[in-house]
């Protein structure tokens, strides 16, 4: 019975760690959500946070499928707060999890400081990439159908901080693109500095998490 109990116990612990871990990073992430940055240049609805550095460094820890749950929790907890109807919060998990999803995915098959420069610096590519369709068939539709929103009243608001974004494709290309490679090479950056202090509990809690 002792045994019995002992197996059961070794076999949830690396359950718990993950489940502790996630709670911890959401509650990071949750936490800097609301703190965001407007950008220069950038369309005012679009605001800078750096939610996505726990996240990431959670996605190092435990891989892409805890990335995108913490992602999602992250979203979740905000939308009491929404501004956009959820629109934003919807945006947010899917670019987030393009992001986190591909660093995730590149880092597991090489857990090393190199691997993660390189994991990131894709995953930002990524995310500056798909984001562009993601936002042309998704979001800016759901902007106009939802909030009631034109494409021609985006880019009026848009232009009152770059008149240079004068047509929708603009839009995508001057203001989307820049902010995604923005968002993508900062959370990086910062990631990566703080990589070599921590990459010691990554890999603790990555081999806790193992079962």
């Amino acid at each position: 019975m002792s045994d019995s109990s002992n197996t059961i116990g070794a076999a949830r612990r690396p359950f718990i760690a993950r489940i502790t871990t996630t709670a911890v990073f959401t509650a990071l992430a949750v936490i800097l959500m609301f703190l965001e940055i407007p950008l220069p240049l950038m369309p005012p609805f679009l605001k800078f946070d750096f939610s996505e550095i726990p996240v990431l460094v959670a996605t190092f820890a435990l891989g892409p499928v805890y990335g995108i749950i913490i992602e999602l929790l992250k979203n979740l907890i905000h939308l009491p707060w929404t501004g956009t109807m959820a629109i934003g919060e919807m945006s947010n998990f899917i670019t987030g999890s393009i992001f986190v999803g591909t660093a995730g995915l590149i880092y597991a098959k090489k857990r090393t400081r190199k691997g993660a420069v390189a994991a990131m610096l894709i995953a930002t590519l990524a995310l500056a990439v798909i984001a562009v369709p993601v936002n042309a068939f998704i979001n800016l539709p759901l902007y106009a159908s939802v909030l009631g929103m034109s494409m021609e009243s985006i880019l009026g608001w848009t232009q009152t901080v770059n008149p240079a974004i004068d047509s929708e494709l603009k839009l995508l290309l001057l203001g989307f693109v820049p902010f995604n490679l923005f968002k993508g090479l900062v959370v990086s950056l910062i990631t990566f500095f703080v990589y070599k202090p921590i990459s010691k509990i990554i890999n603790r809690t990555y081999e806790k998490t193992r079962d």
